[in-house]
């Protein structure tokens, strides 16, 4: 079996890493039962392009036990959990090409090395894997018959491709059920991004100045939990609607330029590029911090930053120092790349139980749906995420009231009035 991982001793490690996760996981777990007795994704070759964590590791054993021939490789150079990686490979037969901290020659090499397998379906995480399949493996394009993809930037670019008529095979975006969303970018990425930025740091939020740049669901998310930490937060947005918002949920909202001289810590969550730039980075005060939640490191201007340093070295595990001309120091955490990945785990397993149960449906979907589909983006199916948000609350011994005949009548006519 081809594979490319660290180091393959570390699957024990790994495998009770993932045995702890698939116990907050009762969602997906179900699913794992069913498709193990129907095998819905027989004859199936799934490429995943994901973050390799426990939770994806989950996910990877139910598409396999509902019969599919499952590849992995990573979406993020700094998103790989090793040790899960070995386990997966050792313990599950699951082909993975994935390394922490790997160059991107090997990313890239590793994006090939699953697509080399002919794959039938894709699940992506910021469509790096469809965008190399649609520029310089169109080769292997033909057999795809459909895929899903995980997260916001990536459906930003794949709507992109569906509207300049490009996109060669449906995909359903994932990212956008209310089971995902809602949950995953608003408590995953509040919760995970605040822990990767307090381990990289170990600096105290309370009482500082925490911009937010971006207010969707992963900056709502964001804004909460340093608010919960007893900092003072500021948000900075383009969306006249969202600004407005974030001000009604208490927030202060103004200008990056503004907030570029006040602030004590920064992260973006925006899926744009250069959302801090040169100049902002120019006027920020000494010891500043900044991070990225978003899907690429292009949220901040890091060639711009390099340009005007004096000196740089890296002081902490995932903490680089950038002393510019003035003497300011500037920290920039994991790279610039998702700091929630790159400097602690991730999301709870417990919320990437809807995610991933949405992932592993919305394949079934595609599966069952074969080349009825023309090309383009779909939505999860509304039966899908209802019946994962019932799931989830059974799961949380949790029962909620159901309409009664006269209250559906009601609901559904117009001359009942008062």
């Amino acid at each position: 079996m081809d594979y490319d991982v660290k180091d393959i001793s570390l699957a024990k490690e790994g495998a009770l890493r993932i045995e702890w996760a698939n116990q907050s996981m009762p969602v997906l777990n179900k699913i794992k039962e069913r498709f193990k007795k129907e095998k819905p994704l027989k004859g199936t070759t799934l490429a995943a392009c994901l973050h390799v964590t426990t939770e994806t590791a989950s996910l990877m054993q139910t598409l396999k036990a509902g019969g599919a021939k499952v590849l992995l490789c990573a979406s993020n150079p700094l998103s790989t959990q090793d040790d899960t990686a070995a386990s997966l490979v050792k313990n599950d037969k699951i082909p993975v090409f994935a390394i922490k901290g790997e160059n991107n020659k090997t990313y890239y090499k590793h994006i090939n090395s699953v697509i080399d397998k002919k794959p039938t379906h894709t699940m992506d995480d910021g469509a790096d894997l469809v965008s190399i399949l649609h520029t310089e493996r169109k080769d292997a394009l033909e057999g795809v018959i459909g895929g899903t993809e995980e997260t916001t930037t990536g459906i930003i670019r794949l709507k992109s491709m569906a509207a300049d008529g490009v996109l060669k095979y449906p995909i359903v975006a994932v990212n956008d059920a209310q089971t995902k969303h809602f949950f995953d970018n608003r408590y995953g990425t509040g919760q995970s991004t605040i822990d990767g930025m307090i381990r990289a740091t170990n600096r105290l939020i309370a009482g500082s100045n925490f911009v937010v740049c971006g207010y969707g669901w992963c900056g709502r998310g964001l804004a909460m939990r340093a608010r919960g930490m007893g900092a003072n937060v500021i948000v900075t947005e383009v969306d006249p609607l969202k600004a407005l918002e974030a001000v009604m949920d208490g927030f202060q909202a103004m200008t990056i330029k503004k907030a570029a001289k006040i602030g004590d810590f920064f992260c973006t969550v925006t899926g744009n590029i250069h959302v801090i730039s040169k100049d902002h980075f120019a006027s920020m005060k000494d010891g500043a911090i900044v991070a990225n939640s978003g899907h690429f490191n292009v949220e901040l201007d890091l060639e711009g930053l390099v340009g005007m340093q004096k000196s740089t070295r890296t002081i902490r595990p995932f903490v680089q120092e950038h002393v510019l001309e003035n003497g300011n120091r500037i920290y920039v955490l994991g790279e610039g790349r998702l700091v929630n990945l790159a400097a602690a785990e991730g999301h709870p397993s417990s919320v990437m139980d809807m995610s991933f149960a949405n992932q592993a449906l919305s394949i079934e979907y595609m599966v069952k749906q074969k080349k009825a589909l023309s090309p383009d983006v779909y939505p999860v199916p509304p039966k899908i995420d209802a019946e994962i948000a019932r799931v989830k609350l059974l799961s949380m011994g949790i029962g909620i009231d159901k309409l009664t005949p006269e209250q559906k009548k009601y609901l559904a006519s117009w001359d009942m009035g008062t």
